[in-house]
C-alpha cells in the first residue's frame, strides 16, 4: 500500500489517502454508468469547505437519514437507514469518539468497518468528498451539515474499488456488509415460473411473503421494498428502485375493522406516491381523526403511507434483515427466538474436483459436504454466501473476472443448499441422494446468499452446497445459526480426484488412513505382516441394469512430499461367499492388484469386478514405513432419476436509479 499523503490546511497536517485518491480513478471503474458524464465536473472538498459547522450527525436524528444524489446506490442507502435504528450496529460500522471538525485531534481521516467474507475489515479514508459547484453530488444527509452518510458511502466505495462500483446492487448485500448478519429477499409478485411450480408447496411458500410471519420482530428487523417497473401509484419511480419500510402497524378504523399501514421512505428525499393515504387522501376518512393526525405527523420528508394491499401489489420484492441484539446474536424473523449458537466455515467449488453442479448432474455427489450435528431440538438457520467474482489487484482496487461465461448475472453463480438427515455417520451417499432432502433452498438462484431455515430434531445432517452448472467455480462461506447447541464441520475431500467420466453415473467414496510403524505399516505381500495394513471393505451390487465393462476405479494417494515418497500399491481381495467381512481371505489371491509398488504420489486402477464383498489393502513395499494416505473408491451405479428436478431461478434485478439532485 502506498504511503499516506499529507496536506497543510490552516497549519494542520491533514491526511490524504493515496490508496483512494481524489481523482477519476476513485470515481470510475470502466465509465459504464451515467455518472461517467460527470468527468471533469467534480471537485473534492472537505466538509469544513462545504459548510461552516460540519458534524457527523445532526441534533435531529430524522435529518440524519440518507438522501440519494447522482449515484444509483439506493440499495446501499436503504441499508444505511437501518443503522440509525441500532446504536450498537452503527458504532460497529462507525467507531465512536473519532475526532471531528473543530477538535484539536482532527486530522482529516475517518475509520469504518465492514463485514466481508466472514470477518470485519477496517477501511480508513480521508474526508475529501466529490462535489459539483461546492455541493455534494452523491449521497448526503437531509441536514446539510451532517456528513456520516457521505463518508460511509466513500468508505464503501473504497472497499469496492470505486464509486461507480456502487451503481446497482441488492439491499440484502449491503445489510449483511453493514451488520455481519443475514438478510433474505422475498418476491411479492408471482412470476410465470412460480405459476408452473404450484405443485411444489415448499417453493411457493419460500418465494411469497406473509407480513404476519414477521410480526414478532416487526419493530426490530430491517425491511425494504423495491420495484422493477413503475408502479401505478408511484408515478415518479422508474425501473429498479429500492425504498425503506420505516414502520408498519395495524390501525383500527371507525367501522371497527383493522387496516395494515406501512410508512415508506424514498431515498430520493421526496414523495413519489399518490395513493389513498397520501396527505388528505380518502383512506384517512376511515380512521379515527386523532389517530389519523398522529400518523400523518410521523411522515418526514420523502415519506408516505400506504396500505398492505397496495404494498403487495405495487412492489416486486422485499428484503428482510434479521435483528441483531447487543451481544451480536441473530433473532429469528420466523419465531423471534435468539439464535445464540453460530459457526462458519469456508469452502470452494473447484472445476474437476468439487464443482459437481446441481442434483440433475451425476457429479452432484462430488460437491463440498458439511456435517451438522444437532444436540437437541431447536431452530436452525443456514446461509450459503458466495464471494463476489472480483480479481483483487491491490488491497481495495479490484477488477472483475473476464473468464465468466455467465451472461445472466456477471457477479455470481446460481447456487443452492440442500440438507439430508443421516441416521449414522457411515452411509451410502448414492442411496441418500436419491431421497428428497429434509430441507433446501427453493432453487438455484443468482444471488450472493441463499438461506435455509427449519426446526430440527437431534441427530446428524449432511449439508451440500452446489452451483447449478457443473464445473462452475467460486469460493463460499457456510454459516449456521441455531437456538440450541450445534457443531459444524467439513468432510475433507482428498487432494486427488478421479477424472470426470461420461460413461454413466459413479458413486465416489473417500477414506483416510495411516501406515503406523509397528502397528499398521505391514508392507507388501512379501511379508507376513502384510495383513496388518489398513483394510477398506466395500461391495459391488448385482445391478442388472449396469452394463459390462469397468465398474470400479480406485486411487491411492500418499500424503508425503515428492522428495520423500514411499513405494506404494494396493490389492483388492474378495471375501468368500458366506464369510464374515471381519475374516480376511489370507489364502486367496487378490481379485485385482495395482502393482508394482511405485515411488509416486498416486497409483490408480480401473477394473471390472463381479458382484460380491471385497476389501482394499493399501501398502508400502517395506514394513514400518509411516505415512498418511487417502483412498478414492468410485463404483459405477444405476441411480434412479430424482423425481424433483433442480430448477434454475431467474436472475435478480440489481437495484439502482439516478436521481436528479435538487439543491
Amino acid at each position: 500500500m502506498k504511503e499516506a499523503g499529507r496536506a497543510e490546511c490552516g497549519g494542520e497536517a491533514l491526511f490524504e489517502d493515496l490508496d483512494f485518491p481524489s481523482d477519476d480513478t476513485s470515481l470510475f471503474s470502466d465509465s459504464s454508468t451515467p455518472i461517467a458524464k460527470l468527468q471533469g465536473d467534480i471537485t473534492w472538498l472537505r466538509p469544513q469547505e462545504i459548510c461552516q459547522s460540519p458534524a457527523l450527525f445532526p441534533d435531529d436524528i430524522n435529518l440524519g437519514h440518507a438522501k440519494q444524489g447522482l449515484l444509483g446506490d439506493c440499495w446501499f442507502l436503504c441499508a444505511c437507514t437501518s443503522l440509525l435504528k441500532s446504536k450498537h450496529l452503527l458504532n460497529k460500522v462507525l467507531p465512536p469518539d473519532q475526532p471531528q471538525w473543530g477538535d484539536s485531534r482532527y486530522r482529516g481521516s475517518f475509520q469504518f468497518s465492514f463485514w466481508e467474507q466472514g470477518h470485519w475489515t477496517e477501511v480508513t479514508i480521508d474526508d475529501r468528498l466529490p462535489c459539483i459547484n461546492s455541493t455534494l453530488c452523491f449521497s448526503r444527509c437531509h441536514s446539510p451539515t451532517a456528513f456520516w452518510v457521505a463518508l460511509l458511502e466513500k468508505a464503501y466505495a473504497k472497499l469496492h474499488g470505486s464509486y461507480e462500483r456502487l451503481w446497482a446492487g441488492q439491499v440484502s448485500e449491503a445489510l449483511v456488509d453493514l451488520t455481519g448478519g443475514v438478510a433474505e429477499r422475498w418476491s411479492l409478485g408471482e412470476s410465470e415460473e412460480e405459476q408452473r411450480l404450484e405443485q411444489d408447496s415448499d417453493q411457493v411458500r419460500r418465494r411469497r411473503l406473509d407480513l404476519n410471519l414477521l410480526y414478532p420482530v416487526k419493530d426490530e428487523c430491517a425491511l425494504s421494498c423495491s420495484t422493477h417497473s413503475s408502479p401505478g401509484g408511484a408515478s415518479e419511480l422508474g425501473q429498479y428502485h429500492a425504498l425503506t419500510v420505516m414502520e408498519w402497524l395495524d390501525v383500527k378504523t371507525v367501522s371497527g375493522s383493522k387496516v395494515l399501514l406501512l410508512r415508506i421512505r424514498n431515498p430520493w428525499g421526496r414523495c413519489c406516491w399518490g395513493g389513498a393515504w397520501m396527505g388528505s387522501g380518502v383512506g384517512w376518512r376511515a380512521v379515527d381523526p386523532v389517530s389519523a393526525l398522529d400518523l400523518q405527523a410521523r411522515v418526514a420528508e420523502g415519506e408516505f403511507w400506504l396500505d398492505e394491499t397496495n404494498f403487495l401489489s405495487q412492489f416486486d420484492d422485499v428484503t428482510v434483515g434479521y435483528p441483531i441484539n447487543d451481544e451480536g446474536h441473530l433473532k429469528s424473523i420466523y419465531t423471534g427466538n435468539l439464535l445464540t449458537h453460530n459457526h462458519q466455515l469456508a469452502g470452494r467449488w473447484m472445476r474437476g474436483h468439487s464443482a459437481g453442479g446441481s442434483r440433475n448432474s451425476s457429479s452432484y455427489g462430488s460437491n463440498p459436504k458439511f456435517w451438522l450435528k444437532v444436540c437437541e431440538r431447536g431452530e436452525l438457520l443456514v446461509s450459503l454466501l458466495q464471494h463476489r467474482k472480483w480479481r483483487t489487484t491491490e488491497k481495495y482496487a479490484q477488477t472483475p473476472l473476464e473468464e465468466s461465461n455467465n451472461t445472466t448475472h456477471q457477479h455470481y453463480q446460481a447456487i443452492a443448499l440442500h440438507m439430508w438427515k443421516v441416521e449414522k455417520r457411515r452411509f451410502n451417499l448414492s442411496r441418500m441422494l436419491n431421497k428428497p432432502p429434509c430441507a433446501s433452498t427453493h432453487c438455484h438462484a443468482y444471488e450472493r446468499e441463499v438461506v435455509l431455515h427449519g426446526q430440527l430434531e437431534p441427530g446428524y445432517y449432511l449439508l451440500i452446497p452446489s452451483t447449478y452448472q457443473p464445473g462452475a467455480e467460486a469460493r463460499f462461506l457456510i454459516r449456521a445459526f441455531s437456538s440450541t447447541s450445534t457443531s459444524l464441520s467439513a468432510l475433507k475431500s482428498p487432494a486427488p480426484s478421479l477424472p470426470l467420466t461420461t460413461d454413466g453415473e459413479w458413486e465416489t467414496s473417500y477414506f483416510r488412513g495411516s501406515w503406523v510403524e509397528g502397528k499398521t505399516a505391514g508392507g507388501s505381500r512379501n511379508f507376513l505382516s502384510h495383513w496388518q495394513n489398513p483394510c477398506f471393505p466395500f461391495t459391488v451390487c448385482d445391478e442388472s441394469a449396469v452394463t459390462s465393462g469397468v465398474n470400479v476405479k480406485i486411487t491411492l494417494h500418499q500424503s508425503r512430499p515428492d522428495t520423500d515418497l514411499h513405494p506404494i500399491a494396493f490389492h483388492i481381495y474378495k471375501y468368500p461367499e458366506g464369510e464374515s467381512e471381519q475374516t480376511l481371505p489370507r489364502n486367496e489371491d487378490p481379485a485385482a492388484s495395482c502393482v508394482p509398488h511405485c515411488y509416486t504420489q498416486d497409483v490408480s486402477l480401473a477394473c471390472c469386478l463381479p458382484p460380491g464383498a471385497y476389501t482394499i489393502v493399501p501398502s508400502t513395499y517395506q514394513p514400518d514405513c509411516s505415512a498418511n494416505f487417502t483412498l478414492s473408491l468410485a463404483r459405477r451405479i444405476h441411480r434412479k432419476v430424482v423425481k424433483s428436478q433442480e430448477r434454475l431461478g431467474s436472475a435478480i434485478q440489481e437495484i439502482s436509479h439516478i436521481s436528479v439532485m435538487q439543491s
